[in-house]
């Protein structure tokens, strides 16, 4: 059996290696067992306490069940299920079986649904109780599919019209306790996970065994500074790989304890976590520590030491602000699907608020023009990618791919320039880039801009068509307080923005929403805005 001592992760980054046989649910689970660990604290959830030792019994058992409903080595299985106990144990359980789990968004449509059960080809479908009714036409559109129920902390919903199905709990009662580890390689795919889908069609991203303790290494402990007293809440859910490493990966990395819920984070969800389980890590998006801000009653937990933002940039003055309020750091950073997890950072002590940060070492990035060549230090382009981490590839769909991988780098849509003190600056995705004028505008850029206002929650920019059909940005924008949303306020904004950027790049058009569609991760979807 390989353990986690095959992985020297007390070098420096980025010196981890692997034996030749290798099933990375061994080294997240096993290990602690056979290092004496198995009686610390692994998580909580809304319903119980698990450790380390009956977490690893119960991936055992979830691997075992699985394997009983006919799921066999390399077949997929799809996972639509909240944060409890239930995903690790079945996340890792598929894993040392051998089996792929494709963990997916809990907050998408049926028809979402559908498409993931179609392009997956699951063999077995594991969904909360609660989820359930909208799973329907998926379960219909993939016959072949079996489907098992886990439970939901709330109790599973009144009538639905999918029949019985099994139910996890009772399916894990009945498994043998020990499962021995598959013969895969590092190189063996372990899980898929699917993009987020903030430019449209989600794509299944193929992640290998090797590249879960690489993040844990080259970021979570390197830069992060992740140790065995930890208590982590990721208000970032497991499904996505933001969260995913954050409260699975990272903490069972170094025996660390998470904290998970099912529900989705509101500031009062995070109030209550803070108080109660004490947390000394707190991984979220941009958005959530803007409403958190925003809300003048909301504490952090004393012992809480430092934070991560991921999903979309950290405008400066929400990190200041954080900073300020709370005496504690956000360490902003960017990862991506394709990457697993993130790759320029922010560091404990060297936080430079309103940029990225410094590429996490074991990856190196470049920034690139439209010939392809590195641009200068202070010109904008397209940020590029390698390290140990890449994807293999995306699932059926070979043209997606061959635009996203080239040899060992990553295009990532994203457009950045480097600072002359080896900081990244974010400038917008490249398909959400508008040339104004002949010249190039950074949504974000503006967002960011209203984002300042003492009025603003959040904004969005997209490009839109004047009388003439020539584009100009327009401003989605979310207030503090609906209320005051007004013509006045409007003329105000567009001044404010004027104030601070070039006279070009100030919002056309202002429009007071309610709130502004996004994925589970916090990425605003603009496409939906610009349809």
């Amino acid at each position: 059996m390989s353990t986690f001592s095959d992985v020297d992760l007390g070098r420096s980054p980025p010196g981890v290696s692997f034996p030749q046989g290798y099933n990375v649910a061994v080294d997240l689970l096993d290990r602690h067992l056979a290092e004496g660990r198995g009686d610390r604290i692994a998580y909580t959830d809304d319903r119980t306490t698990v450790t380390y030792a009956q977490l690893a019994e119960r991936a055992n058992r979830a691997g075992n069940a699985l394997r009983l409903l006919g799921v066999e080595a390399e077949q997929r299985v799809l996972m639509v299920c909240l944060d409890t106990v239930d995903f690790p144990a079945l996340f890792l359980g598929a894993i040392k079986l051998g089996a792929v789990p494709v963990p997916v968004n809990t907050l998408l449509t049926a028809s979402d649904y559908v498409f993931l059960a179609r392009d997956s080809r699951a063999r077995l479908l594991v969904v909360s109780d609660a989820l359930l009714p909208k799973l329907g036409d998926a379960i219909a559109a993939a016959p072949g599919m079996r489907v098992v129920v886990a439970s939901s902390p709330a109790g599973a919903p009144a009538g639905t019209s999918l029949g019985a199905c099994p139910r996890l709990d009772e399916l894990l009662g009945d498994a043998a306790p020990e499962l021995a580890a598959a013969a895969t390689s590092p190189d063996d795919v372990a899980f898929w996970l699917y993009s987020s889908g903030s430019t449209g069609v989600p794509k299944g991203v193929l992640h290998l065994h090797a590249h879960p303790v690489r993040t844990a290494a080259l970021y979570a402990q390197a830069i992060l500074g992740i140790r065995a007293d930890d208590i982590i809440f990721s208000a970032a859910k497991l499904f996505f790989a933001y969260g995913l490493g954050n409260a699975l990966t990272f903490p069972l990395s170094v025996g660390a304890r998470t904290v998970l819920a099912a529900e989705r984070p509101t500031p009062a969800m995070v109030a209550r976590i803070m108080h109660e389980h004490r947390p000394t890590i707190f991984c979220a998006v941009p958005t959530l520590f803007a409403a958190l801000l925003a809300d003048k009653t909301f504490q952090v937990s004393p012992t809480l030491r430092v934070s991560t933002s991921a999903g979309e940039p950290l405008p400066r003055h929400i990190g200041e602000a954080w900073r300020e309020r709370f005496g504690t750091e956000i360490l902003d950073g960017i990862g991506s699907t394709e990457m697993l997890h993130i790759f320029i950072s922010n560091r404990p002590g060297d936080v430079r608020y309103g940029t990225t940060g410094r590429p996490v070492p074991g990856y190196d990035v470049k920034v690139v023009g439209d010939d392809g060549e590195p641009v200068p230090d202070g010109d904008e382009g397209s940020l590029w990618v390698r390290g140990p981490t890449a994807a293999m590839a995306y699932w059926n769909a070979r043209e997606r791919s061959l635009a996203t991988f080239h040899g060992p780098w990553t295009r990532t849509g994203d457009r950045y320039l480097r600072n002359a003190d080896g900081t990244y600056l974010y400038a917008g995705r490249s398909d959400d880039m508008l040339k104004v004028s002949g010249i190039w505008v950074s949504p974000f850029e503006v967002e960011s801009a209203l984002s300042a206002h003492p009025a603003v929650l959040e904004a969005a920019v997209v490009g839109h068509a004047d009388a003439d059909e020539l584009i100009k940005p327009k401003a989605y924008v979310v207030l503090k307080d609906a209320t005051s949303a007004s013509a006045a306020l409007d003329a105000e904004l567009r001044a404010f923005v004027k104030e601070r950027l070039a006279p070009f790049k100030y919002p056309r058009w202002i429009e007071f929403v309610r709130e502004l569609p996004k994925t589970a991760t916090g990425k605003i979807q603009r496409f939906r805005l610009r349809g």
